[in-house]
């Protein structure tokens, strides 16, 4: 075996130790892409992200194809993830990762896999991983519909101060420094890098959301065959929120499309993540890598989703509270072996999770100052621990992947509500094998057929109420599909893919209440197509469409809520000489049922999105137009009973957030 094919596995497990910045697209080609190479999404996301800015941790989320993102309280909450025909809530049916470090909190105040990137600073990123459906083994919980994973750079060129300015008192301060860096042999490194957000958007009741961020990162090669990694990161974050409105009081005139029944919502959040890695790289052959995170957060949230439903005097406000600490550790291996004319991989890997959740709480408050009733309240330890192993065989134009992971959860929950002895712990296994064929011809075409397992896990507080049953409800799901290349300019990637749910308890955290989903099935297409004519043309569409229906239910009434149908997302970017670019953006999402008998629609939207661009030796001028057309769009919708303050009696219609309007935003950048 090649020295060279163990240290390309090397660097993609650390995460590409060696890369550059992106500073000069025109370099950057479509032909580039290897069509028989294993991991050609990750390729293709990184001409993606070098071809297509992004300014918003909001704008990582929508790089991965299908992925449609919602945001319905006021900026500062998690974004609403829709793939392959979930609503995955915000992040119960899709891992998400950052360096490795999970992003997906277990058994959260406000909902099971509750997925925050806001952490996250976008000049930062360098690469995203992904993967549709439930086919790695190094991918545990949550990895149903899917998988991201955002990579840091290890190194900078240079060091960056961005200053951007717009509509609605909007205002942003972001900045990168290089500390220390050998840019010879990239042997030392270090950065640090921080960012200002302050925005007051375009509602009645003022956002005043703001967001600081900062984050550093050292690596240094201790020698031919030691890496060592440390990354240290923390950002903060408050906001009001307008809430989600029904239709009929706008329609009635009592508030305006961007107002609020209740203007006391909102938040505050904050996560402090650190991360250590070492590589050892014993020799050609084999090396081993040591992963361990810690992360801090801390979670406040106040929302009124019925109004004055279930108290007509001091209104339906609550306030969820999470409080914790995680602690993790991940070993791998991975060897090579040569065996006459074909070669074999090998990797494992065994790890831990541990959530120690100090405090978990739902209460019912008045206008954020008063208790006024405790719902639920509790505390406790969530562990899993795993372990996998997997084999990939190259064998002529042949790639097979044989895989199995085992996760086992221990749960133990204290609720601070009932006597002082609390609820035994429960212990729950899943197994899940994977099997994955790909096969090359030449240059042109490679095919390949996915096949697997995967599960994600339930709220301990659902573990506890279902006395251990239903604990890790599993998927299992394939994929078939092919990579072609029919010129070296033209990337088109079409898929037919198939997904099981199993029976499953889901846990509200709205109401804290136990409620079943039954089982599902969603099947559905993916096409991806990347074309780039002239080295200054670049053309992206994605193009998904999913079947997700409820097993069990009657014809007519096994519709899934808010399950998306047809989207699409793409654009056209040009990188003109002289320094000028531009790119226009897309995003589509068809209307889809808001109920189980498609009797309440959420309505679709297509919102487009203008960048312009002129740099100039080390200077950068930037003018974003967000919803270009200025198009009513509603960007979150629900089927929700509520009740107005006048009203004698509830409705049950749809409630929304609207979509950001017309708005532009500045930028100058300056590098050193």
């Amino acid at each position: 075996m090649k020295k060279e094919s163990v240290l390309i596995a090397l660097l993609c497990s650390a995460q590409s130790l060696l890369a550059q910045q992106p500073e000069d697209t025109a370099h950057t080609q479509l032909k580039q892409i290897v069509v028989s190479a294993p991991r050609i999404e990750t390729a293709m996301m990184r001409i993606d992200l070098k071809k297509i800015p992004v300014n918003t941790a909001q704008d990582l989320l929508r790089k991965v194809p299908g992925l449609f993102i919602a945001q319905h309280a006021g900026g500062g909450k998690a974004e609403q993830i829709f793939l392959r025909g979930f609503d995955c809530d915000h992040g119960t049916d899709v891992n998400i990762s950052a360096d490795g470090i999970p992003v997906n909190i277990v058994s959260h105040a406000h909902g099971q896999g509750y997925s925050d990137l806001h952490f996250l600073i976008p000049e930062t990123i360098e690469g995203i991983d992904f993967g549709k459906g439930a086919y790695y083994a190094d991918k545990g919980d949550f990895n149903t519909a899917g998988y991201v994973n955002f990579s840091t750079f290890d190194h900078l060129n240079n060091s960056m101060i961005k200053l951007e300015g717009g509509a609605f008192n909007t205002m942003r301060l972001a900045g990168m420094f290089n500390l220390l860096a050998d840019k010879s042999a990239a042997k030392r490194n270090a950065y640090i890098a921080t960012e200002y957000n302050y925005t007051n958007g375009p509602f009645d009741v003022q956002q005043q959301f703001s967001r600081f961020n900062i984050f550093g990162k050292y690596n240094q090669w201790l020698n031919d065959k030691d890496y060592l990694s440390f990354q240290l990161s923390t950002f903060t974050s408050g906001w009001n929120a307008s809430g989600q409105i029904p239709e009929r009081a706008v329609e009635q005139g009592l508030i305006s499309r961007w107002g609020s029944i209740d203007p006391t919502e909102g938040g505050n959040t904050s996560r402090t993540n650190a991360a250590l890695t070492f590589i050892h790289h014993s020799n050609a052959q084999e090396y081993w890598k040591s992963f361990f995170f810690y992360s801090r957060y801390k979670f406040n949230l106040y929302s009124d989703f019925t109004f004055f439903l279930k108290d007509p005097v001091n209104g339906d406000e609550i306030q969820q509270k999470d409080d914790r600490s995680i602690y993790g550790f991940e070993q791998q291996y991975i060897r090579d072996f040569t065996m006459g004319n074909s070669r074999l991989t090998w990797q494992s890997g065994v790890g831990l999770r541990l959530d120690d959740i100090y405090d978990l709480e739902l209460n019912h408050v008045y206008r954020r100052d008063s208790l006024l009733n405790r719902e639920a309240w509790g505390s406790g330890r969530e562990t899993n621990l795993h372990a996998y192993t997997g084999l990939t065989w190259h064998i002529g134009n042949w790639r097979i992947n044989p895989a199995v992971r085992i996760d086992q959860f221990i749960f133990n929950y204290q609720d601070k509500l009932k006597p002082a002895s609390g609820e035994p712990g429960v212990t729950a296994a899943r197994v899940s094998p994977k099997l994955n064929f790909a096969y090359a011809s030449g240059d042109v075409a490679q095919w390949y057929l996915k096949t697997g397992m995967g599960f994600h896990s339930n709220d301990m507080r659902v573990v506890i109420a279902q006395k251990g049953k239903d604990i890790l409800p599993f998927s299992a799901g394939a994929d078939l599909g092919v990579v072609l290349k029919p010129t070296p300019n033209l990337l088109i990637q079409p898929a037919l893919w198939y997904l099981y749910l199993q029976q499953e308890f889901v846990y509200v955290g709205d109401d804290a209440v136990v409620e079943p989903a039954g089982k599902t099935r969603r099947m559905g297409v993916d096409v991806s197509v990347r074309y780039q004519p002239l080295k200054w043309l670049y053309l992206d569409a994605d193009v998904n469409y999913a079947n997700a229906r409820e097993i069990g239910a009657p014809k007519g009434e096994n519709y899934i809520p808010l399950a998306p149908v047809l989207t699409s997302t793409g654009g056209i970017g040009v990188n003109l000489p002289m320094g000028f670019s531009a790119n226009l953006r897309y995003r589509y999402m068809k209307d889809r049922p808001a109920n189980e008998d498609n009797s309440l629609v959420a309505k679709g939207y297509f919102v487009n999105d203008l960048l312009l661009a002129y740099t100039h030796h080390q200077f950068q001028f930037t003018v974003q137009a967000q919803n270009v057309f200025n198009t009513n769009w509603n960007e979150a919708q629900f089927e929700t009973e509520t009740r107005l303050q006048h009203e004698s009696q509830s409705v049950t219609d749809l409630c929304f957030t609207p979509g950001t309007p017309f708005y532009l935003k500045a930028g100058i950048s300056v590098r050193f």
